[in-house]
């Protein structure tokens, strides 16, 4: 499946901090930049960080498989090797997980590897990767 790169613009507080979680940490690109904003590729998708210092994250929780899932969030879908190699990369830098690094509707239709987590701002991520890629928009 081959689909074409989604664009995200959010808020962010403070541009340093989301150059380092987005791209050290997350090890993401950056792209084009100005004064108050930033780019990067998220995994193949531009996501840009606006500085909106009054912007804060505001969310909610919905309830899904045991877990509270944040709402809003934003994420993206990984190989199963590259989603395992990124929890242990955000495990090793001590971050802090909204929902740890888990195996949701083992068994079934939709099984997937996710976790959720926040960036400095507030702005809720989830990472997830398929058991099996073909079911990604399977009910």
């Amino acid at each position: 499946m081959s689909l074409p790169p989604f664009h995200l613009a959010f808020p962010v507080h403070d541009l340093g901090a989301a150059r380092a979680f987005y791209g050290g940490l997350l090890g993401c690109p950056e792209g084009r930049s100005a004064e108050s904003w930033v780019d990067f590729d998220f995994f193949g998708h531009q996501i840009v960080a606006h500085l909106a210092p009054e912007g804060a994250a505001r969310r909610h929780e919905n309830p899904v498989d045991g877990h509270d899932v944040p709402v809003p969030h934003f994420g993206a879908v990984l190989t199963m090797e590259d989603w395992k190699q990124l929890a242990a990369r955000l495990r090793e830098a001590g971050t802090g997980f909204v929902i740890e690094p888990t195996i949701r509707f083992a068994g079934s239709t939709g099984e997937q590897a996710t976790m959720f987590f926040t960036d400095p701002s507030g702005n809720a991520i989830e990472i997830k990767a398929m058991r099996n890629p073909d079911d990604l928009f399977r009910s």
